[in-house]
């Protein structure tokens, strides 16, 4: 079956798999989605993640989710840019989610950056999701 919206789908995969409070979440791999993941690990909203190989050219990449004590899930995620609706921002632009206390993930030409990171390059791009 293919997907017409691989990055909606790894959140949906994560937001599932969060309430239903599993330790992991496997999901197909790509460049993009490690990026993605890396981001989440710097910034505190998984444990870790890794990718493993296997007979798929990309392999799979395996995210190990964060709870709070009471084991609740402490990642929300939002797609923002769709495949029927893309939203690009300058570097004047770049929207803050809650005040600071979220992140706001954008695919630039430099690469993917969380909005500090993305206003500390001077760039602006395509807002690919929401995480608080």
């Amino acid at each position: 079956m293919s997907v017409t919206d691989p990055l909606a789908d790894m959140l949906t995969r994560i937001r599932n798999a969060s309430s239903a409070r599993h330790d992991k979440v496997d999901i197909p791999a790509s460049r993009l989605k490690e990026a993605i993941a890396k981001i989440l690990k710097d910034e505190g909203y998984i444990k870790n993640f890794k990718v493993i190989a296997d007979e798929r050219k990309h392999g799979i990449l395996r995210i190990f989710l964060k709870y709070d004590a009471d084991r609740r899930g402490i990642i929300k995620l939002k797609r923002v840019s769709k495949p029927s609706r893309r939203v690009y921002v300058g570097r004047d632009e770049i929207p803050s989610v809650l005040k600071g206390l979220g992140i706001s993930i954008l695919s630039t030409s430099k690469g993917v950056f969380t909005d500090k990171e993305a206003r500390r390059a001077n760039v602006g791009g395509e807002v690919l999701c929401y995480i608080w």
